[in-house]
């Protein structure tokens, strides 16, 4: 076990020992669930079983390499006490020591059919991290795969909607499944410093400050960014790199902004402005504009300025492909929608991005575009309303795709 570990987190170590088949950690961002919870799943199963098969499972495979594989080949009380090999082709990492070796998997379950991934596998246990974001059926597929006795579940994951049926079934009913809870605020990770404390509280607002921050299961309501004028400026940075995010239509509206990326200082964080925009609805207006007419209008937005990238929804091959024909050099945005607005609503709360007055049609679409009532995403997941989310959509893609990287 770790050194300098809350009361709470040395739980998660002390379950592998006790009589609850699973383990629920959920709560606010940067308590530890995820890293302590692959030391403690591998700790577990090095100690209680010889020659099996492990699984662990996040949206992707490559984010729990990256998020949980990669740190822990770091650690230096993993390298000491077992012997670690890790294949990237076949994404399983071998552990041995103690007299034992074990093999833990990595799986993703990014879409319904990925259950199939898991299928046929027997494990002795699995981790499924960031549960809520998971589909469910890729993750009873896992829950039904650890059939050896004395297998254990161990899950982790934010809050989301208290209508997702992990919520339902698992975290708030956890004795009906004979698991240990544990619920973590931004408080119980004790090497946070008040400073980093501090800022991770300023840094969100809303339904994800109740829930990264206080830890609590609540609903998306209202209007997805609700910050009225204040992300509104009128300057116009006269220097900085320039970029064009679009969200295409054909019949659909097509929106696209022109943006000035400027650094204060050498080493200073960028900030972006959306200085303006061009705007069509196809459908509104019984005009349909054809890829080569788009191109003229993002040449004509750009005004001259060197343009180093144009960021794109990643379905608009034609378009991508006529950008290219005319010198622009393109860049396929992250499409992840809730990702993008917990980065976006982040970026315009902290300042680091606000739109010019001018750009009339974002501003119209920021005090209309709104959270789905219900259970419009299935299964409980968060979803927006599908309409007036042309602006939102290509200042998304700028921000997740963007400016987010290169704050990192």
């Amino acid at each position: 076990m770790p050194l300098g570990l809350s009361e709470k987190q040395k739980e998660i170590f002390r379950f592998g020992d006790s009589g609850y088949d699973a383990l629920i950690c959920d709560g606010a961002i940067r308590t530890g669930k995820s890293s302590l919870m692959t030391a403690a799943f591998i700790d577990w199963a090095m100690g209680h079983f010889d020659r099996t098969r492990f699984g662990i499972c996040g949206k992707t495979a490559d984010g729990c390499v990256k998020n949980l594989i990669m740190p822990y080949l770091g650690s230096s009380l993993a390298r000491k006490s077992y012997r670690l090999r890790w294949r990237p082709g076949t994404k399983e990492l071998t552990v041995a020591g103690r007299g034992r070796k074990n093999v833990f998997e990595i799986f993703g379950g990014l879409n319904e059919s990925s259950f199939m991934l898991i299928q046929g596998r027997t494990f002795g246990g699995a981790l499924l991290d960031e549960t809520a974001l998971l589909p469910r059926s890729f993750a009873d597929q896992a829950i039904a795969r650890c059939s050896l006795p004395g297998s254990k579940l161990w899950f982790n994951c934010n809050p989301a909607s208290p209508s997702h049926w992990f919520y339902r079934e698992w975290v708030s009913k956890p004795e009906t499944k004979n698991a240990l809870r544990l619920h973590f605020t931004i408080e119980d990770n004790p090497a946070l410093t008040e400073d980093v404390l501090r800022r991770y509280r300023a840094a969100y607002g809303g339904v994800f400050y109740r829930r990264y921050i206080l830890g609590e299961w609540c609903a998306a309501e209202g209007l997805v960014y609700d910050f009225g004028d204040a992300i509104l400026t009128d300057e116009i940075p006269e220097e900085g790199d320039a970029y064009i995010s679009v969200d295409y239509g054909t019949m659909n509206p097509f929106s696209a902004g022109l943006w000035r990326v400027v650094r204060e200082g050498r080493a200073g964080t960028p900030r972006a402005v959306r200085i303006r925009e061009f705007y069509h609805d196809g459908r509104a207006s019984g005009i349909r504009m054809t890829d080569e007419d788009y191109c003229r209008e993002i040449e004509r937005l750009a005004g001259g300025l060197p343009v180093k990238r144009v960021v794109v929804d990643p379905s608009a091959t034609s378009f991508i492909t006529a950008l290219r024909r005319r010198g622009f050099t393109v860049l396929r945005a992250k499409n992840d929608v809730l990702d993008g607005i917990r980065v976006t609503s982040s970026l315009l709360r902290s300042g680091a991005i606000r739109i010019h007055r001018g750009c009339a049609d974002a501003i119209r679409e920021f005090g209309l575009y709104r959270w789905a009532d219900g259970e419009s995403g299935g299964g409980g997941r968060d979803a927006v309303v599908k309409e007036n989310d042309h602006a939102m959509d290509d200042i998304r893609y700028f921000a997740n795709t963007v400016l987010a990287k290169r704050r990192t």
